[in-house]
């Protein structure tokens, strides 16, 4: 399936298809603590510039990627948090590498040092794609959050950019 993929920048006119893939993420319970879908105002506001992008398949949005920043602090300034969300159809098929592999480069290209991303322990499909792209596991935060009235632990993971010692 991927060599059919082509990756291109969100926009304004592809975001409702980021949000229908990101909502149903949202309905399995093992994708984020959000319970509702941003606008495209917020997301905007969110993300990092320039490393927002979607997996095609001709007109058919198959997932997304996208960077924000994990503080304000100028420390922190080369520190990004990665998303990454498929299609449940798309799922398994070498789409969620495709797209975490060109945040990646994106990321390296713009100075990012660390790329982190937070996992609830269930979703050990998302642990694993992590994992095969470079990814170390840190630890486990027990207890972060809640979602739905229950605690969850979350799974740290990171990676360090290939260009620092």
């Amino acid at each position: 399936m991927t060599e059919n993929i082509k990756i291109v920048p969100i926009e304004y006119e592809n975001y409702p298809q980021v949000q229908s893939i990101y909502g149903k993420g949202i309905e399995t319970g093992n994708a984020t603590f959000q319970t509702t879908v941003k606008s495209w105002e917020d997301w905007q506001s969110s993300v990092l510039p320039s490393t927002g992008f979607a997996a095609f398949d001709g007109n058919r949005m198959l997932g997304w990627t996208a960077l924000s920043s994990v503080s304000d602090r100028c420390v922190y300034s080369g520190v990004a948090e990665v998303s990454v969300y498929v299609d449940l159809s798309a799922q398994r098929k070498g789409v969620g590498r495709t797209l975490l592999n060109h945040v990646l480069r994106q990321a390296e290209d713009l100075g990012i040092w660390t790329v982190q991303a937070g996992i609830f322990p269930e979703n050990s499909a998302s642990i694993n794609l992590h994992i095969s792209c470079g990814f170390k596991i840190v630890g486990t935060r027990e207890k972060l959050g809640k979602l739905n009235g229950t605690w969850r632990d979350v799974v740290l993971l990171e990676r360090r950019s290939l260009h620092i010692l």
